[in-house]
């Protein structure tokens, strides 16, 4: 970790843009000793301006002996919306330690005029609302949630990840793209119709990085079978860095009180 001997120490459970953006806002503060904690999913992670761990902890019990071990003063949990059994470990983990616990949650999308949304609250459903008959299919997933379509091998599948996908979708059909975000409404609009998109399957993650392709679907007027949103521990939870970074100050004074 960056900072003093008598710096608070931070754990951040990354993998977001908005966690890459507090890490940055908090990586020149001598005060704070930050550490961005990534799960090793993706082979090429986006560089980080704070010391960075990879890898699990051992789920809950594992991440609370790591922040007794590491006398971490505040876990901040800015983690995907969908990684509901990280911020769930991580819940758990700061109550067994007695660690304040915050996350960084980005607002849901909200459906506008001229979407076609098919809310599904899960992968299955998803594959079941493609139906029977061949369409070609955007899969705006990451590249380990897609194997249950290979249950419906009758459609074409475009698949766009920032690591190739090894090994690929058991069907006959499907094309792969390999990018890093984030993709403009324009992007994402002349890739439906380069590949002649008949409809989207996506999560609804929110934010800007990764929106262009649900505008450029009510653009084109295509249905989008959206993943719904996991139930999420009931902490403490912002949406902004800005919102983070109030809280810590008062966090902060807290924990010199605790002589953390």
């Amino acid at each position: 970790m960056t900072g003093s001997a008598r710096a608070m120490r931070i754990l951040i459970l990354g993998g977001t843009a908005e966690a890459r953006a507090l890490a940055a806002a908090l990586a020149s503060r001598e005060d704070l000793a930050v550490t961005v904690s990534l799960a090793g999913r993706t082979a090429a992670p986006a560089p980080q301006p704070v010391p960075v761990r990879i890898g699990g902890f051992g789920g809950a019990d594992g991440l609370a002996q790591y922040l007794r071990d590491e006398r971490i003063g505040v876990l901040i949990d800015a983690t995907h919306p969908y990684a509901d059994i990280i911020s769930a470990n991580a819940a758990r983990a700061a109550e067994l330690a007695d660690v304040p616990l915050i996350a960084l949650r980005r607002p849901a999308w909200t459906k506008l005029d001229g979407d076609r949304w098919i809310e599904v609250p899960a992968i299955s459903g998803a594959v079941a609302a493609l139906g029977k008959a061949p369409r070609r299919v955007f899969l705006a997933l990451g590249r380990k949630e897609i194997a249950p379509f290979a249950a419906a091998p009758q459609h074409v599948y475009l698949v766009r990840s920032v690591d190739p996908v090894d090994p690929p979708l058991a069907v006959p059909h499907a094309i792969y793209l390999t990018a890093r975000g984030p993709f403009s409404e324009a992007e994402d609009r002349a890739l439906l119709e380069r590949h002649r998109i008949e409809v989207v399957v996506a999560k609804n993650s929110g934010g800007d990085a990764t929106y262009g392709k649900i505008a450029a679907a009510r653009g084109l007027h295509l249905p989008v079978i959206m993943l719904t949103r996991p139930v999420l521990p009931d902490v403490p939870a912002v949406e902004t860095v800005d919102e983070v970074l109030a809280w810590l100050d008062h966090a902060g004074t807290s924990a010199a009180s605790r002589g953390v």
